[in-house]
């Protein structure tokens, strides 16, 4: 795909683009692929937009990979913005929530700082450390 290919999947992602998304999935565009600031279209995806991480999840994304500078991952992110939806939807795709960025915070400590009470809820009920079961 090239990295031309791997910055157009990850700014679709960011847009929240699924059509885009979509369509370059189909063109067998890698759903890991980096873009030109080593990040992966999960990474960078508009986190509001659970339909665009559903389907990165179901097309091979990877939840658990941090982002080089900071450490976070996606569902860092959902976490300290408030998308519930993504979180779970990332979750439910295998992403860990006993993971630490590079400063030692948990996705839920994130949730606590930022005052989402939702998000703060349903991290609390989950078991410690384990991805969601997959769905069937």
């Amino acid at each position: 795909m090239g990295q031309r290919g791997a910055n157009d999947m990850s700014s679709a992602a960011a847009l929240g683009n699924l059509e885009k998304v979509k369509e370059l999935l189909d063109q067998r565009a890698d759903p890991n692929a980096v873009n030109s600031y080593d990040r992966t279209p999960i990474q960078v995806m508009m986190m509001g937009n659970t339909q665009v991480a559903e389907l990165l999840l179901q097309r091979g994304a990877d939840p658990n990979r941090a982002d080089p500078r900071t450490g976070s991952l996606p569902v860092h992110d959902a976490a300290r913005e408030g998308f519930l939806d993504t979180l779970v939807a990332l979750h439910r795709g295998g992403a860990r929530l006993d993971l630490r960025d590079k400063s030692g915070r948990l996705p839920i400590d994130l949730a606590v700082e930022s005052g989402h009470q939702q998000v703060v809820s349903y991290l609390r009920a989950q078991p410690a450390g384990n991805a969601a079961p997959p769905q069937a």
